[in-house]
Formats: structure tokens, sequence, C-alpha cells
């Protein structure tokens, strides 16, 4: 029964016109607060729910956010996505997931960032992104979203930002690296220096550093946080001790072998990244190292993953799910009204367990 009941029959049960009630499920302002309440308890009673379609045709919209992404850590972007969709159906939006191209036609690791991991930070990517906005124009031809969710690395494209201000859609962005009018970032610098001090605290002098992919602010705020904590316990930073990654979890097992296979290997590993975080313990079992006996291990994300690998893995919590339902929030709100939407700032917390531990003694 509920796949036939009609807008005319919540206007009727509310006592309002199905203008008003279209007005209500749409958000839009200068409506009286009880007639709000009064609709909504009709929608909820008859389980009313809209047609897209019929409010695409009425309201000029297709009630589609679009999200975009092109990111090696599937285990970040389910928490992204979850936190979208979650938005969109609280607002009665649909949500379609679009990955795109981004290439990189210039160098990403030279021998010169090989030998210093940390300077790739400033070492500039060329990218060839012609694949990224063909990709996004077929998108809004195909699809006509009201609005787009942005994640990193593509939230700091210039060329889909300028091509995003020529068609007038508007965005979201994620955890970018210039300030965005509308979205949501954490500070990952001040977090990374945080679990650094987590580390030091522990015992730990010889703490080594997965940086994450240069195309990514993430990595590139992460490894400053770690330079800082550093600087602030006294301990001088050591290249050695620093090895490329790209948040991906094939790419933490790369970076533990070179890490432990140093004639002084690290008491403690901290990895740019969870996935990564996960591959740096594999490596220390198959190398008979024990966690965190033998070196301690810590990421940064708090993915569902760290909490199901064993030990159980010390993390940076960044809400992933709360920062895509937040953004679309926002952005939501700057559809309905173009002045309005904000850039809101979130904290984080350490989630210290079992992967870390006191520093082995000599």
């Amino acid at each position: 029964m509920a796949l036939k009941v009609r807008i005319e029959d919540v206007a009727a049960a509310a006592g309002v016109s199905m203008k008003t009630v279209s007005r209500v499920l749409n958000r839009e302002p200068n409506v009286r607060e009880d007639t709000r309440v009064r609709v909504q308890s009709a929608v909820d009673k008859l389980k009313y729910t809209p047609s897209l379609s019929a409010r695409s045709l009425a309201g000029n919209k297709s009630y589609l956010i679009a999200l975009l992404y092109n990111n090696p850590s599937a285990n970040y972007l389910m928490e992204i996505m979850g936190g979208v969709l979650e938005a969109c159906e609280l607002e009665q939006y649909s949500m379609m997931n679009c990955p795109l191209e981004i290439e990189f036609a210039g160098c990403e690791y030279s021998a010169g960032c090989e030998a210093d991991p940390s300077s790739m930070m400033n070492c500039p990517l060329i990218i060839d992104e012609r694949k990224l906005i063909a990709g996004f124009e077929s998108l809004v031809a195909r699809s006509q979203p009201d609005g787009v969710v942005l994640t990193p690395p593509i939230t700091d494209s210039p060329a889909l930002l300028k091509r995003l201000a020529e068609l007038e859609i508007p965005y979201a962005s994620i955890s970018p690296k210039q300030q965005s009018r509308v979205g949501v970032d954490m500070n990952e610098t001040r977090a990374a220096a945080d679990m650094v001090d987590h580390l030091v605290s522990l015992g730990h002098r010889r703490i080594a550093h997965i940086v994450g992919h240069p195309a990514h602010g993430a990595s590139g705020w992460r490894l400053t946080g770690y330079r800082q904590g550093l600087e602030k316990a006294g301990l001088r930073f050591d290249s050695e001790l620093v090895v490329p990654g790209e948040f991906s979890f094939e790419s933490g097992v790369l970076a533990a072998e070179k890490l432990f296979s140093l004639r002084k290997r690290p008491t403690a590993v901290f990895a740019a990244n969870d996935d990564m975080a996960a591959g740096v313990i594999r490596v220390a079992l198959e190398h008979k190292l024990r966690v965190p006996e033998d070196v301690s291990v810590c990421g940064f994300d708090d993915t569902p993953m760290s909490r199901y690998i064993f030990p159980a893995l010390t993390t940076v919590h960044q809400p992933a799910h709360d920062m895509g339902r937040l953004a679309t929030l926002e952005l939501l709100a700057s559809i309905r009204t173009p002045a309005s939407g904000r850039m809101l700032h979130i904290p984080y917390t350490l989630k210290i367990r079992r992967s870390t531990g006191p520093a082995p003694k000599k």
C-alpha cells in the first residue's frame, strides 16, 4: 500500500496544500515549524516516498549527487560513501559513485625521492587531467547531477575546479589542500604529531614513517606532523627511516621490507594510513617480529580494518563516514540556498590499541 500513497494523500492527512508538502520535502525555507512537523508526521505515518522522476520534472532538478573519487584505499572510500549515502537518503536525494582517472605524466618517485622520500612533497607532479575532465563531462551529460562531492586527490584538481565553476555546478570538498568554501577537513598535521608523541612516550626513539601518495594533501600533512613530532621530542630526522608508499596495502608491504632490511631497523613504524600499516604487520610477522614486543605499528584513518586485524591497530581516528555525511549536507544546503554551505573543521582522536607498546630493551 505504501507504494500507492500519493502526495495528495499526504496533503490531505496534514491539512495543507500539495505545494506545501513539496516545499517541506524539498527542505525549502519559509515554512512554519508546526506545519513542517505536521507534514513530516503525515509522511512518516503513510510511509510516503516521493518519486524522484516526478520531483525532477517539477523542479528542473535531478535530485542526484555524484561522489567523485580516485583513491587506492577501498576502506577509506567505503566510509566516505556510506556517509554521503546517509545524507542523501536523509534529504531524499540519490547518490552515484563516479570513479575518475588521473594520469601522472611526470615524475612520481624519482631517484632523488627514493633517496629522500620526504623531498617528494616538494617535487611538482605533472598531472595529465584530460581523462579526468573527459570522464567528468561525460557524467554531466549523462546524469546532470545537482552537485558533486570531491575526495582527495580529485578535490585538488585545478582543471576540474575550473570546469565546475564554468558549468556552475555546486561542490563540496573533502580534505582539500586549498581552502574551499564548502566541505570538511581535519588537522592531520597535528594528529600525526600526536601519534609520534605517543610512540615517544612509550620509549621509542627510532621511529619510521611510510609516506602516502604524493598527489594527496594528506601525505604532506602527515609527513610534516611526523617531523614536528620528532622535533618536539628532540629526535633527529633520519631520511633512511622515511620510505614512500601509495596508501595501498601492497605499498605498505614493500615499504616494510625496506625498513626491516636496514642494518638497524626501527622499533616503531608509523604508516600514513591503515592499509599500509596492515602491510607492515604482515611483513613483521613474516620476519618473525612480534607486534608490539619487537616493533610497534600504527596507522591513520581508523577504518574498520584497523579493528579487525590482529593485533588491533593503533591509529588516528579520522571520522571519514561523518566527513562524507557532513560534506554532503553542506553541499545540499548550498544547492537550496547558494549563499549557504560551510567549510567544517572536525576533530580527531587517537585510538590506542594493541599494536603499539613499550620500546624493546636493548
